[in-house]
């Protein structure tokens, strides 16, 4: 069973000045009784959707918003990732090997009517 959730997001400063911020999720993933996070940005996931959505069952992908370090945008955005992973998650009984580099898993056994929350 996998059950992912992303807790938080926060902006990161970048080196190259505050223009060039952008946000981080929390991913928290739980396979088999064990858990851990992988820290992912936006463009991450719409790279991962851009990849699988060919070869399997995808919800819609949340939109990019501006400005993204707004409070309420970044929740916004936040809850629509998760929704986004917990439904690749659900619909699809074998998850192709890019969602299982993006979520940093070997093997795991995926049962698709289990919860995908933690």
């Amino acid at each position: 069973m996998i059950a992912v959730s992303i807790p938080a997001a926060e902006a990161q400063a970048a080196a190259r000045g505050p223009d060039r911020a952008h946000t981080v999720f929390q991913v928290e993933v739980l396979c088999n009784g064990r858990r851990h996070t992988v820290a992912k940005r936006y463009s991450e996931f719409q790279a991962l959707h851009k990849r699988i959505k060919k070869t399997c069952k995808v919800p819609d992908f949340p939109p990019r918003h501006v400005p993204n370090w707004m409070p309420k945008v970044l929740e916004q955005r936040r809850q629509g990732l998760e929704l986004y992973i917990q439904g690749v998650l659900y619909h699809n009984e074998e998850l192709p090997q890019d969602v299982l580099d993006f979520l940093k898993l070997r093997c795991c056994q995926q049962d698709p009517k289990a919860s995908s929350s933690l």
